[in-house]
């Protein structure tokens, strides 16, 4: 089978969009016909060598569509069934599944390799994140796609698989923000306004969103935010503190992934106040602490990857909030495009156009 699919040759080798030939589904998988894949800006960060990568790859990693095909073996999906992929298939038996880390699966790096299902131009192309969303049909581990109800919108549910699992995650599943209490969000991408909705989904009453980006805090106001502050304007960790009586918030948070920003974050929660890192940064980017204000002050920080999710229990619950009118998906969808267009769509991104840009086949 031919697919178009958004390729690179590995980190800092030019995106192309290349007709490429698909295996059909071995024991185990199954083989997706992909309607839309939300843009992250982890795939911007793998092309551009933040997160290096040798391999050749088909990039994107939230992908939804509907199964096409199956593998040997397969007992939990059958052709027709609508899906949304996984970054984290856990395996549920290691020491951190078992203590319900599942994002943290000693298992993960199996299911991030191994797999080439695509072939171009004499090359083995992997699929980024073990899902390679940005092509027309892909194949993946039976556990990396979860069912849903066909009545959910695909574009507006492949954004489950990462960027809103993460955000909505990580205010209850990691920071388990509790209600009535203050919540501060650096940063109102697709992951940002993710985390805002899930603080309003826990019953936080106040709700600041912090940006350097006019329109995003617009998309901020619009999901439920009490107060947005424009950071390049005026200082985030003065104005937080204003906000909450100059006491500093119950939770912060940071979905950027910039070092200054987290070390914000951290100063803006109050005594004995929760900062929960979201976004990724590099890995050679540092903040610092005062070894004074760490242990006086009683604040915890959190890391949370993916949300510490569970997608077979996140999604169901998320699907219902968006059925309840909780959880807003399809605000989030900002821009569509096809895949002939996706270097625009990343340019998008990186220029701040987006809540989420999707692409749509």
């Amino acid at each position: 089978m031919e697919a178009k699919a958004a390729v690179i040759r590995g980190s800092g080798t030019p995106l192309e969009v290349k007709t490429v030939t698909v295996d059909d589904p071995g024991p185990g998988q199954v083989r997706v016909k992909l309607a839309a894949c939300g843009l992250c800006h982890t795939d911007l960060s793998v092309m551009q060598s933040v997160l290096p990568q040798a391999n050749a790859m088909v990039l994107g990693h939230e992908g939804a569509g509907v199964v096409e095909s199956i593998g040997e073996g397969v007992t939990s999906l059958e052709p027709g069934d609508h899906v949304v992929m996984t970054t984290t298939a856990f395996c549920g038996r290691c020491p951190l599944c078992v203590e319900g880390m599942y994002a943290q699966c000693e298992q993960m790096p199996l299911n991030m390799g191994g797999n080439f299902p695509y072939h171009v131009d004499g090359l083995d192309l992997m699929p980024f994140a073990s899902i390679g969303g940005l092509c027309e049909y892909t194949v993946v581990a039976e556990k990396t796609a979860i069912k849903i109800d066909k009545d959910i919108p695909l574009v507006s549910a492949s954004l489950l698989g990462c960027g809103v699992i993460t955000g909505v995650g990580a205010a209850i599943n990691t920071a388990e923000v509790r209600p009535g209490t203050s919540c501060a969000i650096w940063g109102c991408g697709g992951v940002g306004l993710s985390v805002l909705q899930g603080c309003r989904i826990a019953g936080a009453s106040t709700m600041i969103s912090i940006d350097t980006n006019p329109a995003k805090l617009e998309y901020a106001t619009k999901l439920g935010a009490t107060h947005v502050i424009d950071a390049s304007q005026e200082n985030a960790v003065e104005q937080v503190m204003a906000l909450t009586g100059g006491r500093g918030a119950d939770y912060t948070f940071e979905a950027i992934g910039v070092g200054s920003a987290m070390g914000d974050a951290f100063m803006a929660a109050r005594r004995g106040g929760t900062c929960t890192i979201v976004g990724v940064g590099r890995f050679d980017d540092t903040f610092a602490l005062s070894a004074g204000l760490v242990a006086v002050t009683e604040k915890t920080i959190k890391g949370s990857f993916c949300g510490k999710g569970a997608s077979v229990r996140d999604f169901p619950r998320m699907i219902e909030w968006y059925r309840q009118g909780k959880l807003d998906l399809d605000s989030l969808v900002t821009t569509t495009y096809p895949i002939e267009d996706v270097a625009q769509a990343y340019a998008d991104m990186e220029a701040g156009k987006n809540a989420r840009g999707v692409v749509v086949f």
